[in-house]
C-alpha cells in the first residue's frame, strides 16, 4: 500500500464489507489500544501527547469532536480535519483548503499513519483516529470506545463540567449504545450500502422501527438516559444532524424526515443549540463528502442545495428539566 494507492477502495465499502445477500457489513477496527489514567496499558493519559485525526463529515469522528470540546479537552488533545471529498488516495490533507498539512507528520494522505503503523495494512482508512507522538504510531481507530476512553481514563484534565458516562448509567447507557449502533447510527449505512432489495429493506424498517420507537421515548423524558445529557445522546445527535440532509435522500431513507417528528426534531435542536454541539457541525463538509464521495450511489457527484431547515428554531425541550454543559 502506497500514500497515493491502496489494496481497498476508499470511495466505499469494500467487497469484504457486501455479504453474500447484498447486506452491508461494516469492517471491524484494527486499532484498539487502550488509554490508561495510571499508564497500565502502555498508552498513559497525557497532556500534549496525543493527536486526534477527524472528518468534520464523518459522524463516528462528529462523536469525538463533540466530548473533546464539551469535555475542555481542546489543550490535552490536538485535532486537524482532513479534506471533506475522500476519493481513491482516501482522507487527504490538502494545502490552500483550511485544512492542511498535516501538523504533525506532515502527511498528505491518512493511509500515511495507517501504513507507518502497520505496513501491512490494507483495510479501508477510517477516521477518528488518534495518534500518539511518543511512540509515532495509531493508538486507536475504535470510535466506539475513543469517546469513553476520552470521558474515563482522561477524567483528570476535564473541565469537570459533566460527567457523559456516570458509572451508576453505564449499563443504561451501553444498552441504548448497542441499540443506535445496529440499527440507527450503522442502520442509515446498512440502507444506503445494501446491494439487494432484501437487505436495504430489513436496514431501513430497523431504523424507523427505532425512530418511532425513540420519538414515544422522547415524549417523556429530555434526553435519551432521563433528563441527563450523557454519551448515549451524542451517538444519537451525530445521526440526526444528518438525517435530513443527507441520509433521507443519498442513503434511501425517505419514510419520514427528523423534522416530521415532534420529539426527534425538538430532541435535535434542543442539543444543537446546545454549547459544544451546533459550533461543531458543518454542513457544507457533510454534504459535499457524502454526495462527493460514493459514485456508486451519486454518480454525476452533484450536490443538492437544500434542504432549508431551522436548526436554531425555539424547542421547548427545557419543560422536562436538565442536566446539561454551562
Amino acid at each position: 500500500m502506497t500514500a497515493t494507492s491502496t489494496a481497498t477502495s476508499q470511495t466505499g465499502p469494500s467487497a469484504q464489507e457486501t455479504s453474500a445477500g447484498g447486506a452491508f457489513v461494516r469492517q471491524p477496527n484494527a486499532f484498539t489500544n487502550r488509554f490508561s489514567a495510571d499508564g497500565s496499558s502502555g498508552f498513559p493519559a497525557e497532556a500534549g501527547r496525543y493527536h486526534l485525526y477527524v472528518s468534520l463529515a464523518c459522524p463516528w469522528a462528529h462523536r469525538a469532536i463533540v466530548v473533546r470540546k464539551l469535555l475542555g479537552l481542546e489543550d490535552v488533545i490536538s485535532m486537524s480535519v482532513v479534506d471533506p471529498v475522500r476519493d481513491e488516495a482516501g482522507w487527504a490533507f490538502r494545502e490552500g483548503d483550511g485544512y492542511g498539512p498535516d501538523p504533525v507528520n506532515g502527511f498528505r494522505f491518512l493511509s500515511e499513519a495507517y501504513q507507518a503503523s502497520d505496513p501491512d495494512y490494507a483495510g479501508r482508512c477510517t477516521v477518528p483516529v488518534i495518534w500518539d507522538r511518543e511512540r509515532g504510531r495509531i493508538v486507536t481507530n475504535d470510535y466506539p470506545e475513543i469517546t469513553t476512553q476520552l470521558e474515563t481514563e482522561f477524567a483528570a484534565f476535564s473541565n469537570g463540567s459533566i460527567d457523559l458516562y456516570p458509572e451508576q448509567l453505564r449499563p443504561e447507557i451501553d444498552a441504548m449504545n448497542e441499540l443506535l449502533f445496529h440499527n440507527v447510527n450503522n442502520g442509515v449505512y446498512k440502507a444506503g450500502f445494501a446491494t439487494s432489495q432484501a437487505a436495504y429493506e430489513a436496514a431501513f424498517d430497523a431504523l424507523f422501527a427505532t425512530l418511532d420507537r425513540l420519538e414515544e421515548r422522547l415524549s417523556q423524558q429530555r434526553y435519551l438516559i432521563g433528563n441527563q445529557l450523557t454519551e448515549s445522546d451524542i451517538r444519537f445527535f451525530t445521526t440526526l444532524v444528518r438525517f435530513d440532509s443527507v441520509y433521507y435522500l443519498h442513503f434511501k431513507c425517505n419514510l419520514r424526515r427528523i423534522v416530521d417528528y415532534p420529539n426527534l426534531w425538538g430532541y435535535a435542536r434542543d442539543l444543537f443549540q446546545t454549547p459544544g454541539f451546533g459550533e461543531t457541525v458543518n454542513f457544507d463538509h457533510i454534504k459535499r463528502h457524502y454526495y462527493g464521495t460514493h459514485p456508486q450511489i451519486n454518480p454525476t457527484r452533484i450536490v443538492p442545495k437544500g434542504p432549508a431547515i431551522d436548526w436554531l428554531a425555539p424547542h421547548d425541550r427545557a419543560r422536562f428539566g436538565a442536566s446539561s454543559p454551562a
